[in-house]
């Protein structure tokens, strides 16, 4: 078991009479550097790097390009991924190497400076399967259990599709061998699923003497689906040490898994996971109740698994409303004293602000009441949690007036469509008619979350503001179709089987004749939250539809785009975001939102970027490669900026 310091056990019995004591939460402790996915254990997606600032960042030109050779390696089967790796910096004593993964699991490190291929480990994934492929990262951790200068005193952890915990010498990219079965671990037992039904996205993440591992289900196909467990390890040896089913007790349902980055807090010993909704999506008759512990933030204790507290953002989830980004660690001012918080965005657009020790809202939580269902035996929750602040991130109440359009004709065309829908507002159950989901369950926000100012509880976030339809189809009606991501790309119609229930689920976009949203713009936009005001601070659109018209046109026309994709931000008054469907990269100002560079990439970027500082020179890099959602087109691009040689200030 991990040994707590005997300050540290005073601390937690203490509480708040020694918070004054404890450190700020999750600090920039690398000084300009990304030793984790969301730039530390917190998920701040912040760096205390400045040399890129709001004076200079005009001037940022391309440093590097690395291309990781999967377009040319896997050919076709590039169409069913999503490139979503955020890269981490090691530090000097592990080779101070840049480390990524590529849809297909395969670790790729770099020359920080250059961008010349070090080493590359490809661990043969199993392909088969209809799960599009993607991988958000890999973790870093030092063993002091192995000798100083010994193979795999420094590793890295992966999470592959195929359902392995890898541990790999950060040095060499070489497995290590004292690590389950000559380096990996396996995370499925022998219930005879296909690979990919139930696969990894997020990196795993060190905890203590642990690496603790999520999964990612597909919980829309059928009603009983794969367990959501989480898994620890011990880090060395990948011996087990604690599993935690959030559905333990549901027998008939499945999933609510931890497919969105999980947070660690150290001090106070607890993991906090973002679990999903319970499977099957939208037919809840079969596990009755508020299936609790699905569609929360939980808080469990590192070294024994044991649940401490949990939070539910969602009673039995009719909608698809996974907790869908990483729990962000901060610290909350209240009279004097400081409270070790997290924010929570959340698909609806909420977002909840809990003291990280016991899971108590900072903000009163209301009981919005919302609409019963229609289907024979449903039991829809009669209230949904709401905080009163900060305000909803987005408008989810579109009725016909408010129907949008270029001329009167397309706008006239939506207004019909809205007339027709089943539309009581947000938490209005699917039925047998085609049913308003707005948000649906691209959101809202994203895997992506959000960006913390520093040490400000101020938060950036992109935003989704696309409105969608749902429709029952009894399932004599419905044919079969492969599962894949539950969303339908844009113009599309998709169905989505739910095997073992009486209905499929039929989702569109709700858009008129030439294929534009319903709703006013903006489609997509960037919003900064003052989570301590409980204010929207600013709001902006994020991205241009000029490549989403029936021809591409000449001018930016920043009407918004559906994203995925996250940011980050810098003490140098920055926001870099990719995510959109124009393949910009963009640098907004913290302060006003003014958009004061962006570069364009041969192809999306549906990832998050990141930023070091290597030998002088500030780097920020993002991962291009697409998304097969948008279908726009594949790529297997790792993008590198800088100042150019010689400009950089201080």
């Amino acid at each position: 078991m991990r040994r707590v310091p005997p300050w540290l056990a005073l601390l937690r019995r203490t509480g708040v009479a020694c918070l004054a004591l404890l450190p700020a939460a999750s600090p920039a402790e690398d000084h300009g550097q990304w030793r984790h996915y969301g730039g530390d254990p917190g998920g701040r997606h912040y760096s205390d790097a400045a040399q890129i600032n709001r004076d200079n960042v005009a001037q940022l030109e391309v440093a590097w390009v690395h291309r990781s050779g999967d377009s040319a390696r896997f050919g076709a089967a590039m169409e069913r991924t999503s490139t979503q790796s955020t890269p981490i910096l090691l530090p000097p004593a592990a080779g101070e190497a840049l480390v990524y993964c590529t849809p297909f699991s395969r670790v790729i490190a770099l020359d920080p400076g250059s961008g010349e291929q070090r080493w590359d480990f490809d661990p043969d994934i199993d392909r088969r399967g209809d799960r599009p492929f993607r991988c958000r990262g890999v973790s870093y951790a030092e063993e002091p259990r192995v000798p100083a200068g010994a193979a795999c005193r420094h590793r890295l952890y992966l999470g592959t599709h195929d359902r392995h915990l890898w541990a790999l010498d950060a040095r060499t990219g070489r497995p290590c061998a004292d690590f389950g079965d000559n380096g990996r671990v396996r995370l499925y037992g022998d219930e005879g699923l296909a690979p990919g039904e139930v696969s990894n996205s997020s990196p795993p993440v060190i905890a203590g003497d642990l690496v603790v591992i999520g999964s990612t289900v597909i919980d829309f196909a059928r009603a009983h689906t794969p367990r959501g467990t989480v898994l620890a390890f011990d880090r060395r040896s990948g011996a087990p040490r604690w599993r935690f089913d959030p559905l333990l007790g549901f027998p008939d349902s499945g999933s609510a898994n931890v497919w969105a980055p999980i947070s660690v807090d150290e001090d106070l010993g607890l993991l906090y996971l973002p679990t999903s909704a319970p499977s099957p999506d939208y037919y809840g008759v079969q596990r009755p109740g508020d299936n609790r512990h699905a569609n929360s933030v939980v808080a469990l204790d590192i070294d024994s698994g044991e649940l401490r507290w949990d939070f539910q953002h969602v009673r039995h989830d009719l909608w698809d409303y996974d907790t869908p980004a990483q729990p962000i660690l901060f610290d909350w001012r209240e009279g004097g004293e400081r409270i070790p918080a997290l924010a929570q965005l959340t698909k609806q657009g909420f977002v909840f602000v809990l003291d990280r020790r016991d899971g108590r809202s900072l903000w009163e939580i209301t009981e919005q009441p919302v609409p019963p269902s229609q289907v024979p035996g449903e039991r829809a929750a009669p209230t949904q949690p709401k905080p009163i602040a900060p305000p909803q991130l987005l408008d989810p109440f579109l009725m016909p007036g408010d129907a949008w359009g270029l001329t009167p004709l397309d706008r006239a065309h939506c207004r019909r469509q809205l007339a027709a829908l089943n539309n009581l507002g947000l938490f209005t159950p699917l039925q047998q008619d085609l049913t308003l989901m707005f948000p649906g369950s691209l959101g809202g926000a994203n895997w992506g979350g959000g960006a913390l100012l520093g040490d400000r509880p101020v938060l950036l976030t992109n935003i989704n503001n696309v409105p969608f339809t749902g429709e029952l189809i009894p399932v004599e009606q419905a044919p079969s179709g492969a599962p894949g991501d539950n969303h339908p790309a844009a113009g599309h119609r998709m169905r989505v089987t739910m095997a073992g229930t009486p209905y499929a689920v039929e989702i569109g976009s709700l858009q008129s004749f030439l294929g534009i949203p319903c709703n006013r713009p903006p489609w997509g936009k960037l919003v900064a939250v003052d989570l301590q005001a409980g204010t929207i601070a600013w709001e902006t659109a994020l991205g241009s539809v000029h490549e989403m018209a029936p021809f591409p046109l000449p001018v930016h026309i920043e009407w918004g785009t559906p994203n995925l994709g996250g940011g980050i931000a810098t003490a140098g008054g920055l926001f870099f975001i990719g995510a959109t469907m124009d393949r910009q990269i963009r640098a907004f100002d913290v302060e006003d939102g003014a958009t004061l560079w962006r570069y364009t990439l041969p192809v999306d970027a549906a990832a998050t970027p990141m930023t070091y500082t290597y030998r002088g020179r500030q780097y920020v890099v993002i991962n291009a490669g697409g998304h097969h959602m948008f279908s726009r087109g594949t790529g297997d691009y790792l993008y590198a900026f800088a100042l150019p040689q010689g400009d950089e200030s201080p």
